[in-house]
């Protein structure tokens, strides 16, 4: 390759990664969709963590989200980043704790009604 072409190949080079971010959505982006709540009668939730929490002004927070618990008392002080929801939650739950799905609704619907920001509908997350 001549030197032409190695600096035309640079300037190629953010233009390609602009276009994927543009049709994959950003690095940050999750899709929440749990196996354990197959067969799912809504679509799944794309979800861009790293904007939703600069936005929510949780960057160093995460035990907001991420709480940990025993025995249905949530621990807000140890974080459980990395562990799937589904390690503490059961499809369906017994006793006082809190089953798979509603876990995912209220972490979510409850911060957004308390906060008055974000969507709280089945349609605004599930498009």
């Amino acid at each position: 390759m001549t030197k032409p072409q190695i600096v035309s190949s640079f300037r190629i080079l953010p233009l390609v990664a602009m276009l994927f971010f543009v049709l994959y959505g950003s690095a940050s982006a999750l899709t929440i969709e749990p196996p354990e709540l197959a067969p799912y009668t809504r679509s799944k939730v794309v979800f861009d963590h790293d904007a939703h929490n600069e936005k929510a002004g949780l960057a160093e927070n995460c035990v907001v989200c991420h709480h940990s618990g025993e025995k249905g008392v949530i621990d807000l002080k140890t974080s459980s980043e990395g562990t799937p929801c589904s390690e503490c939650h059961a499809v369906k739950a017994k006793g006082n704790l809190t089953p798979l799905r509603r876990a995912y609704h209220q972490q979510c619907i409850f911060c957004h009604m308390k906060t008055d920001k974000g969507p709280t509908a089945c349609g605004e997350c599930h498009k």
